[in-house]
């Protein structure tokens, strides 16, 4: 069994790769003014996965919150993929928050650079941020949530 979750868990890691490149893309290609947005609206989801049962099914829709993996990376990277910009940010805070979850106290090694990979761009949303916006710099930092 324990081979059986070692292969499920690295078909994981490969689909989470696939969609943080994107993501990062995308994360890249965003203005200044986008880019602290998004460290504002990332830190939000993070904030409330972690107030829930399981914060790495955060998103999941009730019915399918049995799965080995929640739903929610699938429906963050489909919203980031929106033309809406709104929709976009929204998707992409959301799927950072989810994956970030994920893999934060993973024991497969297939997912921890992922999790070290999310912190990174977190820590850089988060510096985006609190340059864009010094009066909320201080609730950024002193946030439990906070990557």
């Amino acid at each position: 069994m324990g081979l059986l979750s070692q292969l499920i868990a690295m078909n994981r890691a490969r689909q989470l790769s696939k969609q943080f490149r994107d993501i990062e893309r995308t994360i890249n290609a965003l203005p200044k003014r986008g880019r602290s947005r998004l460290g504002a609206l990332a830190l939000r989801e993070i904030g409330q996965a972690s107030r829930s049962d399981f914060p790495h099914m955060y998103g999941t829709p009730p019915d399918e919150r049995y799965g080995a993996w929640g739903q929610g990376t699938t429906i963050g990277f489909a919203r980031a993929r929106s033309e809406n910009p709104e929709v976009a940010l929204r998707g992409i805070a959301l799927w950072l928050a989810v994956a970030y979850h994920e893999t934060k106290d993973s024991p497969y090694t297939s997912l921890q650079p992922h999790y070290r990979q999310l912190t990174r761009v977190l820590r850089e949303l988060k510096e985006a941020h609190s340059n864009d916006s010094s009066d909320s710099t201080d609730a950024w930092m002193n946030s439990p949530a906070a990557a």
